[in-house]
Order: C-alpha cells, then structure tokens, then sequence
C-alpha cells in the first residue's frame, strides 16, 4: 500500500490546512448562512452538528478521498465478512457478529459462528431470567439479590459503564457491584456490603487466569468458604465467561454456568459478548438485547451511507485532520449528562489501546503521528477546571460534545440550565472574543488606558476551536448502543488510514508478563538480579516493607 503521506490527497491536505491556517470559523458561518444546515447528519438516533470545524467542502473532499485511497471500504468488506484483519494474531475481528440480527451468516475458517452467538444470545436470557424470577437459588435456598461482577479492562468497562450509563432502566431485582482494580482495597469493600448467600459471582476472563480477575475471585472464594459456604455450593455461587471451561470447572463453576468466549472478540470490543451478562443482569435482557440492536443499526449505517453523510466516516477524517495536520495531540469528550459520565474513560480504552500504535501493518515504523489521547469529563464541570486550557491553551484540542434532548423525571430548570451550558461551551470555543470586544466591555470601569488594555488581552479568547455537538432524544439502550458503535467505527477507520492494525495490544500483553515477573520477584520465586537495578531496588524495598517481624 502507498504510504499515508505519499497519497496525493495527503499533498492536497496539507497545503489546504496552511491556506485556511489564518481563516476564522467565525468568519465563515458569517459568509455562509447554510453553513449549520449543511455540516450535520443524523442517523439511528443521532444528531451530529460538525459545523464548527475548520473545515471547507473542499477538505472534507479531500478527507474522504484520502480515506478512499487508504482502502477504508475494502477493510470495512474484510472485517465484516470474516477475514483474519487482525494480521499480528491471525484472527478475524467479529464484534459485530455478536449484534448482528440481519439474519445472514458469518463465516469463520469457514464455519458460520451466527448459531452460536445466538445460542449465546438465549443462554444469557434464560440465565437472567432465572436469577430476576429467583428460580436460580444460593446453596441455603435464599433468591440471589447481589452480584459482584470481577473482570478488568474491557471486561470490566464496557459493562459497568454501560450500565452506569442506563441508570434509569436498572431493573429492581439485583444489585451490580463492578470490581476490576486488584487493589485489595476494592473487594474487600464490595464484599463486605453483602451476604454471602445471596451473592452472585461473575468472574469474566477469556483465558480464566488474568492475573488481577484471577486474584480478585479467588479472594471472593475464600470470603465465600469463609462465610460458611462448601466447595460443592461454588457452582450456585460463581459463574464465568470464559473460553478455558476446564479450569472454570476445576475452580467449582457448573459446566452449565460457563458462558463462551470466542478469539475473535477483542476484550475492548467484548461487551456485545457473554462479557455483557452483567449487563443483563442489571438491566434485563431486553434493555441488553436493545444495546445490540442500537449498535447493528450503526453497522448498517457505517457499511452503507455514503462517506459524506456516514457518521464514524466523517468524525475519523475529522480526527485525522486535526491529529495529522494541526498537531492535536489529544481529543476531549464531554458528556453533558451524568449518567454518560463514564464513556471518555470506555472510549480512552478503544481508541488508544486501538491505535495508539508506531507500526504499519507491513511492519514498518510510522512517520506520521497515529491515535490521540483520549480524555473528558462530564459538563458541566469540566467547565470549572480543565475548559481553560481548551479555550485558552496554546493546542489544538478537538472536542465532541454530547447532550440527550430528554431526560426523564428531571426539572426542566435543571436540564434547560446544561444544555445552555453545551451549546454556549461550543459557541465560545467557535466564536471566542476579540480584543476590541473585551477592550470596549472596560469601557467606563475605572481603568487606566493602560490597565484596560493590559486586561483586555488576557481576556481575549481567539476561538476557532473545533467541536462537533452530538444530541440524542434520550439515551435509551438503543441509542447507546449506536453511540457505541460510532466510535467503534471511527476508531477503526482511522487506523485504517493510519496503516496500524487496531486489532492487537502487544503494549499490555507485555505488561502482563513482567508484572507476573515482578510478582514472582517479590515472591522469592526468582533471583532479583534478573531485574534491572531500579527494579531490584524497589522489589527489596517492598520486600522489607512487608517481611514478617
């Protein structure tokens, strides 16, 4: 494949980006009153405003032409037809089969995986059903009414955010405890709120021996026997999502009570899978079930809409402008909803562990810059510490805007006030203030002409800050799940453009292994001098710290 740079839309972009360079967006919806009408998309449930980017027609022709050029539709083809895109671990890259109601198949190594994401699909609903109904009984015969669910990274995020998110659907018949920090700190606290025989443990690891899931449900073994409970009353207790059933049973799970797990699922991408159980368990099944839905419509979407009305299109390109020929190094979320408040940290996780990469897929180092760091917080308090920086900071920092239309049972005062805040956040970073605007509002304060205009220019705002505004009617499971999706895709097409494979972590795969190294260091399992000297002088300064007086 041509090199990113070396497309001649690349060329094309880069003298556009010094051209428009001193031109201010101000100016341009000044100039053209159908700037708002044309710059928006709405789709599954979505309103999109990128209006307030510096962006012509002509750059978004050139940003779809250079994503053309870099085979977006042909790995789009791949990915959704089960080729093995995922080249570094030879596997295919298949969430969206979990949600995909089409009714068509999905054909790995050629075996159609449709049957059973879909059995899947009905195990989880039986399961939920039976745990909501309280058929599903603790070894004493008391209903189970608590579930700590034990996982980490995506294992952990996307169920607990998503959930978090859907507050207002939580069903009443359990309560979701989400632990993944093996701080012992954590579980301890969990466990400590709730009976033992009326707990449900879900352990969710792939291989059933990540070393922090592992840790943290063993601790939740011992509690359990601790209590009173037996061996043989684990299987009431524990299930797991899991690939490894020979060590989930040898651990006590009924065989019955192992939900599958397929390598062709990214732990980042996992919470369309039997990771998704908490979930399910916390909303019920139709309230998952509509997560699925939300997000195959925005499969639909993505795989269908043309690029310039094809939202994850659009907002990658976007992303891929800013990041490659405005030196963005990083992109603000700001959900205005507090219930959405976890979704920056959800979307740190997909896109930075996605493309946060300096390898093209033939294996060459990159000489462009690749993902962003991904950062946010909810509004509106993210305006009272970190807007500064946006508003006034010496970067670029592109920002997506989030705001429901609707929220139920909430003062219409109360909601009125945040969605003035979001949409007056975006005008400001547009808009900003000229020095004569602030210079003229001294006017008459009893300043010196020096003092005026000294204060004048620390509160000029230059603007020209890019935002895209996202709204949504309300944030039901459907629309979350699309919102989801959205991003999924996005990140997606950017590393394709970016040449990266977005598919494998190598990063955290060899954290894992030289945590388990130090933890057998600590452990007196190995000689320290198989570590550098900075480690060695840490593990015996923690050894010390913990050697028996």
């Amino acid at each position: 494949m041509t090199d990113f740079t070396q497309q001649p839309a690349w060329e094309k972009l880069s003298g556009l980006a010094k051209s428009i360079s001193d031109t201010h967006m101000r100016d341009w919806f000044n100039s053209d009153p159908s700037r708002a009408d044309k710059m928006q998309v709405e789709a599954c449930g979505l309103f999109v405003d990128y209006s307030k980017n510096r962006v012509t027609d002509e750059v978004l022709g050139e940003l779809f032409t250079l994503a053309k050029a870099q085979g977006v539709e042909a790995h789009r083809e791949a990915m959704f037809s089960g080729e093995a895109i995922n080249s570094t671990e030879g596997r295919a890259v298949l969430h969206t089969a979990l949600r995909n109601f089409s009714g068509k198949p999905v054909v790995v190594d050629g075996e159609d995986v449709m049957p059973e994401v879909l059995a899947t699909l009905d195990k989880i609903e039986a399961f939920t059903a039976s745990i909501h109904s309280g058929e599903h009984k603790g070894y004493t015969g008391k209903v189970i009414k608590q579930i700590v669910a034990i996982g980490i990274g995506g294992s952990f995020l996307g169920p607990k955010i998503m959930t978090e998110a859907l507050k207002p659907y939580t069903c009443d018949a359990v309560k979701v405890h989400f632990v993944a920090n093996v701080d012992g700190c954590h579980i301890h606290d969990v466990l400590a709120s709730v009976d033992h025989e009326e707990t449900l443990i879900v352990m969710s690891s792939k291989s059933f021996s990540t070393q922090e899931t592992l840790q943290n449900t063993l601790t939740a073994k011992a509690w359990f026997l601790g209590e009173g409970g037996k061996q043989e009353d684990i299987a009431k207790h524990f299930v797991a999502v899991s690939s490894n059933v020979k060590a989930a049973t040898e651990f006590g799970i009924a065989e019955e009570n192992i939900f599958p797990m397929w390598d062709w699922v990214g732990g980042r991408y996992s919470l369309w899978s039997a990771i998704g159980l908490p979930i399910s368990l916390a909303l019920g099944f139709e309230n998952f079930k509509g997560l699925l839905e939300g997000a195959h419509e925005m499969d639909k979407h993505f795989c269908t809409a043309p690029f310039e009305s094809n939202l994850p299109v659009i907002l990658a390109t976007l992303g891929v402008w800013y990041r490659n020929f405005f030196d963005a190094q990083s992109h603000v979320l700001l959900p205005y909803y507090h219930y959405l408040r976890g979704l920056p940290a959800y979307v740190q996780q997909l896109d930075m562990e996605s493309n946060g990469k300096q390898v093209t897929l033939e294996g060459n180092v990159v000489d462009w810059q690749t993902g962003p760091i991904i950062w946010g917080s909810e509004g509106t308090n993210g305006q009272h510490s970190f807007h500064q920086l946006i508003h006034q900071g010496t970067s670029v920092i592109p920002a997506d805007f989030m705001l429901p239309l609707n929220v139920p049972n909430q003062n219409d005062t109360h909601h009125a006030m945040l969605a003035s805040n979001c949409f007056g956040q975006t005008q400001a970073l547009m808009q900003g203030k000229t020095f004569d605007e602030c210079y003229a509002d001294l006017e008459g304060k009893g300043l010196s002409e020096e003092a005026r205009s000294a204060l004048a220019q620390h509160k000029t705002m230059p603007g020209n800050k890019p935002s895209n505004t996202i709204l949504f009617e309300k944030l039901d499971p459907q629309t979350l799940g699309a919102l989801v999706a959205m991003y999924e895709h996005k990140v997606f097409v950017q590393g394709v453009i970016w040449q990266v494979n977005s598919f494998d972590q190598w990063g955290v795969e060899l954290g894992k292994v030289l945590g388990n190294q130090v933890l057998a260091g600590i452990q007196g399992e190995v000689e320290s001098d198989t570590f550098d000297a900075s480690t060695q002088q840490l593990i015996s300064r923690f050894r010390n710290a913990n050697a028996p007086t």
